[in-house]
């Protein structure tokens, strides 16, 4: 296609080419250009671009119907899909209620609870307690309880402010405590703040049990997962994960909460759900917790969108491809392997001052100095110029600022669950090949391999 003026827009003028085709963990643009998809999009394409089955799967249901409005019919794709996702959730996490995408999961996930505390006769109970940094979806509820300020500030005005503690971002501190204390020591900020606003008011706390774009992957120790838990089962408030990022296999489990054995009240999930064949996501919840809105009238809330036949489709043909593929476990396997790599990077550039994260959920933040973990100087723009160094040269990865937004970089290595240790191979050589291009940008050290 010509250069012509686009009527699109979103969030820049950043060029991009168009994109003609894409296949595994590869897309190519209209000049033939390969580009491996290191990010697999925002962390969506979870088992990989023009999988077959899910293309038949989905061309099936077209054949069928496209659209059944859930207040007139129930679908075979979606009551299959609700009970395929019940059987791999833990403990009784068993209640489906279908959306379009990750925003619309978290809103739907905190207007469940609040109605819950109103059939319980707790109205006063409203406050949902987040962490600074966080990223919970851009709507105006979900933007309430990010954390992250140039995302929020320009619409602050225009929010009901949530209360919010600090994630635990235990490898910058410089202290003498060990990892199950420096664990410990961020939980008790939740029964803290839940005190400060007083228990009765409190609603729920909400958290991704790993952090996504703005925090980078950041994993807490494993003590800080389950005090958390205890804290609210204390004050009787609901816990809330989001896993909209890490869900559906990203972390080498199926959800995030399955590495310490947490069992949510509710979680949230979309991005790989559905692993961008269609829009998709979902919010689970515990059965107590359904049937008590369903007896008091039913849940206020809806999307037209809800259940819609031809994204269920997809989904549950994402979910059997990913048990046909034991795409978890390879996950686990390919993360174990692709960290080792990152990590081995802090050898040749003193620049990478972290790495971290679980299963091909993984990030490194670059720094000016690894002992005391400044940041670059926040005119680099170093989060965007080494994804556009990498971009060049093929490589699609993404990035964000770490430090709530403001400052601070870190960068998301997050291939396609499909990965194998040959294309991880490909993936550091382009990787490596655009940090001594950054480096030599910005004049930083480079160590000799």
């Amino acid at each position: 296609m010509t250069d012509e003026k686009s009527n699109l827009f979103y969030q820049s003028r950043q060029p991009r080419p168009f994109l003609d085709r894409a296949e595994g963990i590869y897309m190519f643009d209209e000049t033939g250009k390969r580009y491996i998809d290191g990010s697999s999009g925002a962390m969506v394409s979870n088992i990989g671009h023009s999988n077959p089955n899910v293309l038949a799967a989905m061309k099936a249901q077209m054949d069928k119907s496209t659209f059944g409005y859930r207040l007139h019919f129930r679908t075979e794709s979606s009551e299959k899909l609700a009970q395929k996702v019940a059987t791999l959730m833990p403990g009784d996490l068993d209640r489906v209620f279908f959306v379009s995408g990750g925003s619309e999961a978290v809103e739907s996930a905190v207007k469940l609870a609040r109605q819950f505390a109103i059939t319980q006769g707790e109205p006063e109970r409203w406050k949902v307690i987040s962490r600074f940094p966080s990223y919970h979806g851009c709507t105006f509820g979900a933007l309430a309880l990010t954390g992250y300020d140039p995302l929020v500030h320009p619409f602050a005005p225009m929010l009901r402010d949530m209360p919010k503690i600090a994630a635990p971002t235990c490898y910058l501190d410089k202290d003498n405590l060990t990892d199950e204390q420096r664990g410990l020591k961020y939980a008790e900020l939740l029964r803290d703040e839940i005190i400060a606003q007083g228990p009765e008011s409190v609603l729920a706390f909400l958290m991704e049990p790993i952090g996504g774009a703005s925090t980078g992957a950041l994993v807490a120790p494993d003590s800080y997962y389950a005090r958390i838990q205890e804290i609210c089962d204390e004050f009787g408030i609901l816990l809330i994960y989001d896993e909209v990022m890490t869900g559906v296999g990203r972390t080498g489990k199926f959800i995030a909460a399955d590495h310490w054995g947490i069992v949510p009240d509710i979680v949230a999930m979309s991005k790989g759900f559905a692993a961008g064949y269609a829009p998709l996501g979902a919010v689970v919840a515990r059965e107590s917790i359904v049937e008590a809105l369903l007896d008091a009238g039913g849940f206020l809330h809806g999307f037209t969108y809800a259940g819609n036949p031809l994204a269920c489709s997809a989904g549950l043909a994402v979910m059997e491809e990913m048990e046909r593929l034991d795409l978890i476990s390879n996950c686990a396997a390919m993360g174990e392997i692709l960290k080792v790599k990152l990590t081995a990077l802090m050898d040749r550039y003193p620049f990478i001052g972290d790495v971290r994260g679980k299963g091909l959920l993984l990030a490194f933040e670059l720094v000016s100095d690894r002992d005391t973990m400044t940041p670059l100087p926040k005119a680099y723009n170093a989060y965007l110029e080494l994804v556009e160094r990498a971009y060049e040269r093929g490589l699609i990865i993404y990035s964000r600022r770490t430090r709530g937004g403001v400052e601070g970089d870190h960068i998301l290595v997050c291939p396609p669950l499909i990965v194998t240790e040959e294309q991880i191979d490909e993936i550091m050589a382009i990787l490596i090949d655009s940090l001594d291009a950054f480096a030599e940008q910005f004049d930083l050290q480079v160590k000799a391999s």
